[in-house]
């Protein structure tokens, strides 16, 4: 199979600095309108500054003692080459069409330029901006979307849906739901081991499609352990899904959750009511959740210090401490003790970049709207955690803010996926809204 030569947009080196390495033996071109935008990232402590830096040095030490001359230096065993090509303006019959002298015009015009130097060979830009894809089919280039880190379809169903529902005899539910032990052979359900964690939702035949038991698959015992409907901080699971994140955020024994569903399904709620139940289990409790900036604003253009620019990203946080709050009477031990766990800084409500570079032992640390997160910035966040704390991921993969990630590519799905079947992860799906009845009919119809 010849070589092909793909053109790198510079979302796709902040998507992911190890990006040039994913694209096997073919050539690659880094336009230097792309290396113009990265140096424009290079100051700061977030996740696409890290990975400019990143991406910067190791160009810069592939690169030593050579030059770029068009013919490309070598990735190394197995890859192809990855040259830097000068800024190339649009032929003339494509000048009129593109008349705005911006850096994604510049990009497409090199990427078109090396099309046309390179005549038999196959050119491709590559780019996570579908505005940019639509532009590059209407001059007629190939474009591709960055897919190496993109879950397929039927992977990121069995993701969606990991509860399963077989029929069993009445009276080996019995002995599930009311033995001494509360547990169950798993060959009684089927006869593959499942994998850790599988939940289940068990049913006797004359029960038609009506779940009757819920039950998770305990590793460390081989067998399947009954799920009860527990309490936490005044917060009751109103569904079975809700019962299994509750089991699952209550469980020391799982340091790692995901919580997914749309809006009112109680994730966020669920998750901090775990916390404040624990909260002698654990240093501290940290919420936090990603700051989604419009355009290319930082949070320095919003008035007032660090907590007030913060404020209006955090709000959502507070709004489900106070409906936590509001169960108990404001003179309550249980309000007091909120009250008291917010002066002392035991429950802290923190902007996620701030997180990067600490060592979090012993906290019960939530992680909010984590669709907003790529792989590498979850990834990031887990190696944070030291030695007895829980993360808890929450978010709905299908309401994304940022710009360059989808349902495919974001770090919640990858953690679902990854961890799939760990003794130390659950994945809880959550499909329906709790909010209230306005809100469940709305998120449908609308």
């Amino acid at each position: 199979m010849s070589k092909k030569i793909f053109v790198l947009d510079t979302n796709i080196i902040l998507h992911d600095h190890k990006a040039i390495r994913n694209f096997q033996d073919n050539d690659l071109v880094i336009p230097v309108a792309v290396v113009e935008e990265l140096d424009k990232f290079k100051k700061g402590n977030d996740a696409l500054s890290f990975n400019a830096r990143a991406f910067m040095r190791e160009i810069d030490r592939i690169s030593e003692g050579r030059i770029f001359d068009g013919r490309g230096v070598p990735l190394g065993r197995g890859l192809g080459n990855v040259d830097i090509e000068p800024n190339h303006p649009f032929s003339p019959e494509f000048r009129d069409l593109f008349k705005d002298d911006i850096q994604d015009h510049r990009i497409l015009s090199t990427a078109m330029w090396v099309r046309d130097n390179n005549p038999g060979t196959f050119v491709a830009l590559v780019t996570k901006d579908i505005n940019l894809r639509l532009k590059a089919k209407a001059a007629g280039m190939n474009v591709q979307d960055y897919l190496t880190d993109k879950i397929e379809d039927d992977r990121l169903e069995n993701v969606r849906k990991e509860v399963l529902s077989p029929v069993l005899p009445a009276d080996v539910l019995q002995r599930l739901a009311y033995g001494p032990d509360g547990q169950l052979d798993w060959r009684a359900v089927g006869k593959t081991r499942p994998g850790a964690n599988q939940l289940y939702k068990l049913r006797w035949e004359e029960s038609g499609n009506t779940p009757v038991v819920c039950a998770r698959f305990d590793a460390d015992r081989d067998s399947l352990v009954l799920v009860k409907a527990s309490s936490a901080y005044g917060i009751k699971p109103r569904n079975n899904e809700q019962k299994f994140a509750l089991d699952a955020c209550l469980n020391k024994k799982i340091p790692l959750v995901s919580l997914t569903g749309g809006a009112g399904t109680g994730k966020t709620l669920l998750a901090l009511a775990s916390a404040l139940e624990l909260e002698k289990e654990y240093d501290q409790i940290i919420l936090s959740r990603p700051a989604v900036i419009l355009g290319n604003q930082d949070i320095g253009f919003l008035p007032g210090d660090q907590k007030m620019k913060m404020s209006p990203y955090l709000q959502p946080l507070m709004d489900n401490l106070n409906v936590i709050r509001s169960q108990f009477s404001p003179s309550s031990k249980q309000a007091l003790k909120i009250d008291g766990l917010l002066k002392d800084e035991k429950l802290v409500i923190s902007p996620l970049a701030y997180i990067r570079g600490r060592s979090l032992g012993k906290a019960f640390f939530i992680i909010d709207e984590a669709q907003n997160l790529t792989p590498h910035e979850v990834k990031t966040i887990i190696t944070r955690a030291g030695e007895g704390t829980k993360m808890v991921f929450t978010g709905d993969i299908f309401q994304i803010d940022q710009p360059y990630l989808d349902q495919w590519s974001n770090g919640l799905t990858h953690l679902g996926e990854k961890m799939c079947a760990q003794k130390l992860f659950q994945h809880v799906f959550l499909s329906k809204g709790e909010r209230s009845e306005l809100s469940e009919i709305a998120s449908k119809l609308l």
